[in-house]
Formats: C-alpha cells, structure tokens, sequence
C-alpha cells in the first residue's frame, strides 16, 4: 500500500496465519502517510504437506525480500510482526543494525504459556522430532485468539467443519490445521532469537494482552529485559486475546503503534545535524 511521508512499515502475520490479520493495522497507518508492505510469509496459503516442511529461515526470507524491496525509496522502515512475526521483526533489526528504524511486536510468542494452552502443549515440539511429527496435527480451538464474540463466530463458523485435506478460505482466517512438526521450527527460532536479542539495538515496543490466550505477559517482559535499545516500552492491553491486530482494543493497537514511530521521527530530527 503506497504512501505519501517517505517512511513504511513491514507488517508481519503470525504462523499458518494470514496477512489478513493486519488489515486494519495496515488501512490504520496507510491513512497516516506510511507505506506498508504485508508479505505472506513462505508457503503461507499452499496444501498444508507443502508448508509443514517449511523451515523458519524461509519465513524470515519472505521478511528479508519485503525490507529489501522498501529501501530504496524510505528514509525510515519500521518492522513489526505479530507472534511469530514479531520474532521475524526482531531479527530483521538485528540484521539490519542501524537500518530499521524500530520494531513494534505484538503478541510475541517465544513460550506458548496462555491460559488456553493445554497442560502438554509442551511435549509437542519433542514430536516433531520423530517420523510421527511429520503427519500429526492438532486443530485450532476457541476462542482462536480472539475476545470478541462476533468476529470469533466467524472464524468458528469456517473451522468447525474444515477439512485437513481441502484448504479454502485460508487468506481470510488461517489454517484450522496447526501442523506439529513447525512448533519443532518455532522453538529452532525461538533458540535463536534469544541468542540476538542483546544485539537488538533499535528502539523496541511491545503491546501484550494481559489475558492472552497464547502467550502470557512472559513473554513481553522477556524480550523488554533481553534487547539493548535504548528506548523500549511494553503497552498492555486490558481487554484483548492473542490477535490484538483484530480483536477488541485493535484502535489502540494502531494508535500506539503510530505514536511510537512518530516519536522516534521526531527524536531523530531533534538530534539531526545542523
């Protein structure tokens, strides 16, 4: 979505997620001026055989290419992602030091800890280490990351009668599908993320639910403690699951976002030379 103030905004879906959970975001900040760039991420939208064998390096690709494509014609790219994405955010401004202008995660999810995440979640990754990771799945189940009712019908209308094996719909809510050889791929990410994240230098902001369905406050003060920049700030939201891009408080999600990079367009010009 072109722009018209120089500056733009990757914005980054989560895994098996859409980049139609960005759209207000997105529409949010394009009326803002900022140029915004949403890549699906790799195999995003192919049969689910083709994208379980994914690897995160290729997702961070997709990332990489849609940065890469921008710099020529921005003064200022800002990075954000929303889960999975936010670590793809993250690593972005690790490559790029001094490049990307600040980050803005949302939902990040190192550790699935919410309080919708079952008791042996946590064994699932060692799954998909053995031949029987590669053909397990386990099925999206309410509320799907999202406080609000009506939008959750929605989503619950398509995945209730899903079929593993015919995929439609997908650009709008996802797969209903989660395959468990990628939490395998998430936790190689997550093992390496934690090794970058002293590195990360840029300004840093993270807006967290406090009652997220995923991933907990854990989270949020994991990445705020960890990174060097430093200007950081963790933006809590009262009233919101796990897709804050969505959900009930999505306003303010926008809203914050917007007046954090504003800040940092401003500082930058106070302290521009002469």
């Amino acid at each position: 979505m072109p722009g018209r103030n120089g500056r733009a905004v990757v914005l980054i879906h989560g895994l098996t997620g859409t980049p139609n959970e960005m759209r207000f975001i997105a529409w949010f900040l394009n009326t803002h001026g900022y140029t915004v760039s949403c890549p699906r991420l790799a195999n995003h939208g192919q049969p689910l055989d083709i994208l379980k064998s994914t690897h995160w390096e290729d997702f961070y690709g997709s990332v990489r290419q849609a940065y890469q494509a921008l710099r020529a014609d921005h003064s200022h790219i800002y990075a954000s992602g929303l889960s999975m994405g936010a670590l793809l955010a993250l690593l972005l401004a690790d490559e790029f030091q001094g490049a990307v202008a600040g980050v803005s995660c949302l939902s990040p999810t190192l550790f699935y800890d919410g309080w919708n995440v079952p008791w042996y979640h946590f064994l699932l990754p060692l799954g998909s280490h053995t031949p029987l990771g590669h053909y397990a799945y386990f099925k999206e189940e309410p509320p799907y990351g999202l406080k609000n009712e009506r939008l959750r019908e929605k989503v619950h209308q398509f995945y209730k009668n899903a079929d593993i094996h015919a995929i439609r719909d997908v650009e709008r809510f996802g797969y209903p599908f989660f395959p468990v050889r990628l939490l395998g791929e998430l936790r190689r990410l997550v093992r390496h993320l934690q090794k970058r994240l002293p590195f990360v230098h840029c300004p840093c902001q993270i807006i967290q639910a406090r009652h997220d369905d995923m991933s907990s406050v854990r989270n949020a003060q994991f990445i705020h403690d960890r990174v060097a920049s430093t200007r950081k700030e963790i933006v809590y939201l009262e009233n919101s699951y796990h897709i804050i891009t969505a959900d009930q408080e999505r306003g303010k999600v926008a809203q914050s976002m917007l007046d954090f990079f504003a800040h940092e367009e401003n500082h930058a010009q106070d302290h521009a030379p002469p």
